[in-house]
C-alpha cells in the first residue's frame, strides 16, 4: 500500500528538512532556508529551530494547493462569476465544470496539504509544550496559539470543502477525520470521520485558546499581517460562526474588533484594524495595512509555487469574468462609479479580473482575512436577528468606501431584502478571494450553470446533488480503512 502525501510529509518533517521564513522587508519577505541534519530528538532544543518550525507551519498553509492558489480559485470557479477559456482541466477545469471525483487532482491535493498543516501544528503543540526552558513561557504560549490558529483554519477548510454544510442536519453529518496528535509513522492512518459538529467544536476550541495565547500585536506591520495575533483569531471566529449559522456568536465576536455603532469602524485593542480609504491600496501599493488581518506574503525570492492568481485570471487567463446573468458584472448594484470596477479589464468582448496583477515575479500578497470581510460577516449577523440599522451601517461602510455617492434604494434595505443586498456586496467586495463556494454552501443555495468559451460545459448543482461538496479523496480512501465507515 502506498503511503499518501500526508504521511510522507510527516516522515520528512521529523527527519529534519525544516523550512525557515525570514521576514526581513516587504521587498524580500519570505526567503526560505533549509536547515538540514536536525534530528527529531533535537528539533526543539534551540529557539532558532523552534522558530523555524513555526514558520514552516505557515509555509505549509501558503502552499499553492491552499491559500496561495488552488483552494481559492476552486472555491470561486465553482460559483457563477467566471467563464472557462481553457481546455486544461488541471487548472481548475473540473471544479468549474462541477465534475469532481475522488481521483481529481485538486480533490486529493487540497486534502493532503490541509492535513500537512494540521500535523505541523500538532507537532508544534506537543514539542513546544515539552520544550522545557528553551524559550520563555510567554513565547511558548504565543507559538501554541499560532499552531492552534493554523490547525483551526486547516480544519475549517476541510469541513467546509469535503463535508455537508452545518445547517444540513445541524452538524450531524459525517465530517472529516479529526487528527489531534502528531504523527511520524503511518501506524495511525485508520481513523473514522467525526461529525461536522465535533469538527466545528474543535475549531472554536482552538480559536478560543489561540485568542488567549496569541500576542496582542507584533513589532511591525509586516508581522501583524503574516503572523496570527489575538484579533486574527477573533476575525476567523466571525467566519466560522457565520458558517455555522450561530449569528449571536458572530455578533459577540465581531464586537471585540468592531466597537463603534457607526462608521468609521475600527478595532481599539491590539492591532488597530480599519478599512483603507482606497481599496486599491490593499491590493497594490501596501500589502500590510491594518485592513489586512492575515495574508499570505510573496516576494521575488519566494513567489507562489504554482500558478499565481494573477496568471490564472489576468496575465495568461484561463478564466474570464462572466458578463451574462447571473454573473456579478450584470448586477445593477455594482455601478460604474464603484472604484472596484478598476479591478476589471475589458479586452474585446471579454472581462478579466485584475485584483491580483503582479507577474514575473508574482508578488501579490494573497489576503486570507480582511477587515472588510469581518464588517460584512457582522452585517449579515445583524440582519439575521440583530439590528437592521447596524447591518445597514456596516454594509454601507464597505460599499461607500468604494462608491461614496451610492444611495441604497429603499427597497434594498427592508427586512426582506437586506440579506440579499449583503450577499451581493460580498460577491463584489470579495471577488476572486476564494469565498464564493463557501457562501453558497453555508446557506444551502444552488451552484448555477454558467457559459463557456471552451469545450467544457458546467452544470447546475443543488443541495441534493451528489456533487454538492468535494468527494472524499482516493489517496485517503486507499490508506484509511475507516474513512468510509
Amino acid at each position: 500500500m502506498k503511503t499518501n502525501l500526508f504521511k510522507m510529509h510527516i516522515l520528512r518533517f521529523l527527519a529534519g528538512s525544516v523550512w525557515l521564513f525570514v521576514c526581513s522587508s516587504c521587498d524580500d519577505l519570505l526567503n526560505t532556508t533549509s536547515q538540514t541534519s536536525i534530528s527529531s530528538a533535537s528539533v526543539f532544543e534551540t529557539p532558532e529551530r523552534i522558530e523555524a518550525l513555526v514558520n514552516g507551519a505557515y509555509k505549509s498553509l501558503k502552499s499553492s494547493d491552499l491559500y496561495s492558489g488552488r483552494l481559492l480559485h476552486c472555491n470561486d470557479l465553482r460559483g457563477e462569476e467566471f467563464i472557462c477559456l481553457t481546455e486544461n482541466s488541471l487548472g481548475g477545469g473540473y471544479a468549474w465544470q462541477q465534475n469532481l471525483s475522488s481521483t481529481t487532482g485538486e480533490v486529493n491535493s487540497i486534502w493532503s496539504q490541509a492535513y500537512r498543516v494540521i500535523n505541523d501544528a500538532n507537532i508544534l503543540i506537543a514539542g513546544v509544550s515539552s520544550a522545557g526552558d528553551v524559550i520563555p513561557e510567554e513565547l511558548k504560549k504565543n507559538h501554541i496559539g499560532e499552531a492552534r490558529f493554523l490547525r483551526a483554519l486547516a480544519y475549517f477548510t476541510l469541513v467546509t470543502t469535503y463535508a455537508r454544510p452545518y445547517i444540513d442536519g445541524n452538524g450531524n453529518n459525517k465530517g472529516v477525520p479529526l487528527r489531534l496528535q502528531p504523527e511520524s509513522t503511518p501506524d495511525n492512518n485508520d481513523l473514522a470521520r467525526s461529525d461536522v459538529k465535533v469538527i466545528y467544536d474543535w475549531i472554536i476550541n482552538d480559536l478560543d485558546t489561540a485568542e488567549l495565547y496569541l500576542p496582542e500585536q507584533y513589532a511591525t506591520a509586516l508581522l501583524n499581517t503574516v503572523r496570527a495575533h489575538k484579533n486574527t483569531a477573533v476575525a476567523l471566529k466571525t467566519r466560522v460562526y457565520l458558517s455555522k449559522h450561530d449569528f449571536e456568536k458572530v455578533r459577540e465576536e465581531a464586537k471585540k474588533i468592531v466597537v463603534q455603532e457607526q462608521a468609521p469602524f475600527s478595532s481599539t485593542t491590539g492591532v488597530q484594524h480599519q478599512l483603507q480609504s482606497d481599496i486599491a491600496t490593499v491590493f497594490s501599493s501596501d500589502y500590510t495595512t491594518t485592513e489586512s488581518i492575515f495574508s499570505m506574503p510573496m516576494s521575488a525570492s519566494d513567489p507562489p509555487s504554482g500558478s499565481a492568481l494573477a496568471t490564472v485570471y489576468s496575465s495568461a487567463p484561463n478564466y474570464a469574468l462572466n458578463h451574462t446573468a447571473p454573473g456579478i458584472l450584470t448586477v445593477p448594484e455594482w455601478k460604474e462609479s464603484d472604484a472596484r470596477r478598476a479591478f476589471v479589464r475589458q479586452s474585446a468582448d471579454l472581462y478579466y479580473l485584475t485584483k491580483f496583477s503582479k507577474v514575473s515575479p508574482a508578488i501579490d500578497y494573497i489576503p486570507v482575512i480582511r477587515y472588510a470581510e469581518v464588517l460584512l460577516n457582522y452585517a449579515e449577523a445583524e440582519a439575521r436577528g440583530g439590528s437592521l440599522d447596524k447591518a445597514v451601517a456596516l454594509l454601507g461602510a464597505v460599499r461607500h468606501r468604494s462608491d461614496a455617492g451610492y444611495v441604497f434604494p429603499a427597497g434594498s434595505l427592508t427586512a426582506d431584502e437586506i440579506l440579499h443586498t449583503i450577499r451581493i456586496e460580498r460577491r463584489i467586495e470579495l471577488l476572486g478571494e476564494g469565498f464564493r463556494a463557501t457562501d453558497i454552501l453555508r446557506d444551502l443555495l444552488t451552484f448555477p450553470d454558467k457559459p463557456s468559451r471552451s469545450s467544457y460545459t458546467s452544470r447546475e448543482v443543488g443541495p441534493d446533488d451528489e456533487g454538492y461538496v468535494f468527494p472524499l479523496p482516493n489517496s485517503e480512501i486507499l490508506t484509511n480503512k475507516l474513512l468510509l465507515k
